[in-house]
């Protein structure tokens, strides 16, 4: 028998193909005996991928401000600060409906005399009625709060937006100033400058010194934000299609690097209420006749070893009032910040 390689290359290629020659007609043999087969094929709709693969695209995509209420209408910790800063601002705006009594109304006869009808926290030492000058102080520090806190952001997203946008020397310029303003201690500048207005202090005076000094960080925090916005795509299609830069500046830029101002701005009003308190427990801020928490503590100085309740009613009021500010501020962080949550 002659061996495999004795068989011409030519007759090796056509048994092979002898071979495969014969599987059609094996694979006929097997769909034949198949063929008397029942199948079944389910319809499309009975399947049910569509149902599974469909995605509901009428609803339009969340914004941030969406996603951030729903995050905070879930927190207890936001909706106790809210009822806190509602209450301190209701309180400002009419502290008529909590108290009928005139807080500059003072009887020596009172003085230092303990709770009564009419008089649940007591006197002071001039006789006046501390639950009516706890009530009436409080539209003194949160308007300063609440007009310093509009101005700085005013004035600190200008300088902070034209220094992060233009870029340049107009960017190393702000950026100089803003330097040189920071390192000015807050309190210590408006120390030095109320002293001008010994005979002219008001509100407006408190809110334009401290404006004057406070308003770098959001200065710093906006140009940041401004930088990192500018870049992004939807400004550059705002650009090609020929949109002015003044334009692209309110309309696309602003609206989303307002978060982190909206969020400093938030925590610096408890800030700026402090240092109102702070420059009039000095007796270098607002006057004695006008009521404020500041004034009625440092008044207190004198009977809080004897008295100590005297100075505790508006001191616990402003810090309430700073802590809501301030616990505001924490959970809207949060809240405009995924990234915040995770830490």
């Amino acid at each position: 028998m002659p061996d495999r390689h004795d068989i011409p290359e030519t007759d090796a290629r056509g048994a092979d193909a002898g071979v495969h020659a014969g599987a059609p007609a094996a694979d006929e043999q097997f769909f034949t005996a198949r063929r008397g087969q029942e199948h079944f094929i389910a319809h499309g709709d009975e399947a049910g991928l569509g149902a599974v693969d469909a995605v509901a695209d009428e609803s339009a995509p969340a914004s941030q401000w969406v996603v951030a209420w729903q995050y905070l209408r879930r927190r207890p910790l936001f909706w106790i600060s809210a009822v806190l800063i509602l209450l301190a601002v209701v309180t400002a705006a009419f502290p008529g409906l909590f108290s009928g009594t005139d807080p500059r109304a003072c009887d020596l006869a009172n003085s230092l005399a303990g709770p009564s009808s009419g008089h649940p926290f007591g006197f002071d030492r001039q006789g006046c009625d501390i639950y009516s000058r706890t009530v009436h102080g409080a539209r003194a520090s949160v308007s300063v709060g609440v007009l310093t806190t509009i101005a700085v952001v005013i004035l600190g997203t200008a300088i902070g937006a034209a220094a992060g946008f233009f870029g340049g020397f107009l960017d190393t310029l702000l950026s100089r100033l803003t330097d040189i303003f920071f390192a000015v201690p807050l309190v210590l500048a408006a120390i030095v400058v109320m002293q001008m207005f010994k005979e002219h202090r008001t509100i407006i005076t408190v809110v334009v010194v401290l404006a004057l000094f406070g308003w770098t960080n959001i200065a710093r925090i906006t140009r940041g934000a401004v930088m990192s916005v500018k870049n992004e795509e939807y400004v550059t299609a705002a650009r090609a299609l020929g949109a002015s830069r003044m334009s692209i500046l309110r309309s696309h830029i602003l609206p989303n690097a307002a978060a982190p101002i909206i969020v400093y701005a938030t925590v610096a009003l408890g800030t700026f209420i402090v240092a109102e308190a702070t420059l009039s427990f000095l007796g270098i801020g607002l006057p004695p006749t006008v009521v404020s928490w500041g004034g009625d503590i440092s008044a207190a100085q004198a009977s809080l070893r004897t008295q100590p309740m005297v100075l505790f009613w508006p001191a616990i009021a402003l810090a309430l009032t700073v802590l809501s500010f301030i616990m505001m501020g924490d959970v809207v962080r949060d809240a405009l910040d995924p990234k915040a949550r995770q830490r």
